[in-house]
């Protein structure tokens, strides 16, 4: 007799103890919102309870994979505020004490792990089947091939070596226009050597035989 009145009053209070949990803008609550008419046109199916159940099982599998230890059942997944444009909310409760949520961090990573397996249940799409706040997949951090040290020490190694062909290009070049300053130089003095001997001047220099002859025969 004690036990059948353990019974009624669980039975009677665990409505009410759902709709403490699970209220919209839950600190451990997600909201779904599913568009069906979206992703299968004139394929689409009805949201019903029953798709309402495969949800709360796919969400408890969901829960298991993730912990491979506890054992998740449908009534660990609490659903309210549901609206004909389907929408609505659940939190999930613990195995091992119904009025204990789990937390939203394990919701999440579970929801992630479970990704593809959900929307297959209901031939939808992460953009179809949207779990608000829950990212698609779990990001991974990408741990790179090639070691940090090496990478900066490639970098530093590039930058010496730049230094080094910057140097010797700018050696030459400056070599190459001392040169060319040079010739330019001797060309210069040549023209004007050649213009005056042309216009009968003796350079700096210069020694003009014709006037010691000219001096020579005079003495005479």
């Amino acid at each position: 007799m004690l036990v059948r009145i353990l019974v009624l009053l669980y039975l009677a209070g665990a409505p009410a103890l759902a709709q403490t949990l699970c209220q919209p803008n839950a600190s451990n609550g997600y909201m779904v919102r599913i568009s069906i008419k979206t992703a299968l046109g004139n394929q689409a199916y009805e949201w019903n309870e029953n798709e309402m159940f495969l949800f709360r099982a796919t969400m408890a599998f969901a829960m298991r994979r993730y912990y491979e230890t506890k054992t998740y059942n449908v009534d660990n997944i609490i659903v309210c505020d549901q609206t004909p444009r389907v929408s609505f909310w659940f939190v999930v409760t613990s195995p091992d004490n119904a009025a204990m949520l789990t937390p939203k961090a394990d919701v999440e990573k579970a929801v992630s792990m479970s990704r593809n397996r959900i929307n297959n249940a209901f031939l939808l799409t992460d953009r179809t089947l949207e779990f608000l706040g829950i990212d698609p997949t779990l990001v991974e951090p990408v741990n790179p091939n090639t070691p940090p040290w090496l990478i900066v020490f490639g970098v530093v190694i590039g930058a010496v070596c730049a230094g080094i062909i910057v140097m010797l290009v700018s050696s030459l070049l400056q070599k190459r226009r001392k040169e060319k300053g040079i010739v330019e130089d001797g060309q210069d003095e040549e023209d004007r050597q050649m213009k005056g001997v042309e216009n009968g001047n003796i350079l700096d220099g210069s020694y003009n035989r014709g006037f010691t002859d000219d001096d020579r025969f005079t003495k005479l």
